[in-house]
């Protein structure tokens, strides 16, 4: 069974640099058993209905301006796989949750990034999925959950997003490994109840933990939710792993999350 992750895909920068962060990245795709495929649930796509991708070849998409010119140069051509798209569908049918099919988006910077890094020959079919910001934890929570059985069929489950993404208090200037106070402590706050698979709390983290309303700010929280339905991919488990930790900036947190046991 493979495990699922939660992966911080960081500035688009990231795909150009090579940084113990990206290391790390390159050697976790090294460690981990191949998948059959891989079902990705990117902060980079949202919708107000489930969305699942249905796909034969994924344009790259660059959705980000003023980098440079390499980043725009970059190519993931990963394929689609119609039979996982129809296990996917049949799975949220039997578990009542609506959503609706895609047949030409491609796969957004925060799909390619982390893929890219994990495994870079992009030959590995993906089935790219959306998220919904509008949604409680719980819901996003059982949406994952939903999907935990493809885990025995060698499907890689991946959340991309980032625990701690608030643009406006990036310090790009600012990149020497030193973290805000407030950041820390959210992460932190995190660390503790997701080892404990402390649901209650983590549903409730904005009224509870410290420093939320930086982390995740109220006008987007996009980035953080990723994470409710990774973990609800590994309900039948309920055990975590934080495989890496770092930052940038100041306070962008480049965590990697496994959920489950590889075995």
């Amino acid at each position: 069974m493979l495990p699922a992750l939660f992966v911080a895909h960081g500035a688009p920068l990231l795909a150009i640099e090579n940084n113990d962060y990206t290391q790390f990245l390159h050697g976790l795709g090294n460690e981990l058993s191949k998948p059959k495929a891989i079902v990705l649930f990117s902060a980079h796509w949202e919708s107000f209905i489930q969305k699942v991708s249905d796909v034969e070849e994924f344009e790259t998409i660059y959705d980000f301006g003023g980098f440079p010119d390499d980043l725009y140069q970059i190519k993931y051509p990963a394929q689609g796989n119609k039979i996982i798209t129809k296990e996917i569908k049949d799975l949220f049918a039997e578990h009542r949750v609506p959503f609706e099919v895609d047949t030409t988006r491609g796969l957004d910077h925060g799909a390619w990034i982390v893929l890219r890094m994990l495994y870079p020959n992009a030959d590995i079919p993906v089935i790219s999925m959306s998220v919904n910001p509008q949604l409680t934890p719980e819901e996003q929570y059982k949406i994952g959950k939903s999907l935990s059985s493809l885990r025995n069929k060698d499907v890689l489950i991946i959340a991309s997003g980032g625990t701690v993404h608030n643009l406006r208090f990036l310090r790009m200037g600012s990149d020497n490994g030193t973290v805000d106070q407030w950041a820390w402590d959210f992460d932190k706050w995190l660390e503790n109840h997701i080892s404990n698979w402390d649901l209650e709390s983590l549903f409730s983290y904005d009224s509870l933990a410290p420093g939320a309303k930086f982390a995740v700010p109220p006008y987007g929280n996009e980035h953080f939710i990723p994470l409710f339905y990774v973990m609800g991919a590994a309900d039948d488990e309920k055990n975590a792993r934080l495989l890496h930790r770092s930052y940038r900036y100041g306070n962008l947190s480049h965590s990697i999350w496994q959920f489950g046991e590889s075995k």
